[in-house]
């Protein structure tokens, strides 16, 4: 009697078998051949992440990302072009109610130079405080953006709190990428908070509707002084 369990295979049932041994065939030929002699380099984890910027064209790489990004630019030599400018500026934009608080003593210095007047107290400041203006920290080309230090005279609420930020830089301040004004901040004043500041302050958080403002001064302007 023949057994019941005693039965031919199929070619359907070989062929995984076969199909098995044709893999693991291959296999044993690649580990035989040795590492594959053109695997891609491994990557360079200190190289930087983006192509350097040219040196001399760092100012106006700044200026056309600090725009792009919402910012007001105003490029000024002399103390009389400053003053010009801003008077304009404060005529057109400062409230007759309000005032321009500028606390830091260079900033001070240099304004009363221009011929700007200014409120250099903290008198009614919740009140009436439109503008401020501050000096910053670096500028950062790449991004358009500003490095503002709470170590300045200016402290923290003179570049937060007023509707409207104004910054008064040098040239020699503007830098290539966040690392070299990170480096000139915490070097400036190492128990300072650092504020990176790209654009005006904004969200849309609520229905992706974009708001000015939300958090910090909806206007944000800066006079390089070339001087």
């Amino acid at each position: 009697m023949s057994d019941p369990f005693d039965l031919p295979v199929s070619s359907a049932a070989a062929a995984p078998a076969e199909a098995r041994a044709a893999v693991l065939a291959r296999i044993r030929a690649a580990l035989a051949a040795g590492p594959t002699p053109n695997l891609p380099a491994a990557p360079d984890q200190y190289a930087p992440v983006h192509p350097p910027l040219p040196e001399q064209d760092l100012i106006l790489t700044f200026a056309d990302n600090f725009r792009r990004a919402g910012g007001e630019f105003f490029y000024v030599e002399t103390p009389a072009q400053l003053g010009r400018e801003l008077r304009a500026w404060l005529a057109e934009r400062l409230p007759e109610d309000q005032k321009f608080y500028v606390w830091e003593p260079d900033m001070q210095a240099l304004l009363t130079e221009a011929d700007v007047p200014f409120e250099a107290t903290e008198a009614d400041f919740q009140q009436q405080a439109a503008v401020g203006l501050t000096s910053c920290a670096a500028l950062v080309a790449r991004t358009g953006s500003v490095l503002v230090s709470s170590g300045s005279a200016s402290g923290r609420r003179l570049s937060i709190y007023p509707d409207q930020h104004i910054v008064l830089a040098r040239p020699a301040q503007v830098v290539a990428d966040i690392g070299e004004a990170l480096a000139r901040g915490v070097a400036g004043a190492t128990s300072a908070m650092l504020s990176l500041t790209t654009g005006p302050s904004r969200t849309a958080d609520i229905e992706k509707t974009l708001v000015l403002g939300a958090h910090g001064p909806r206007r944000l302007t800066l006079f390089l002084f070339g001087a």
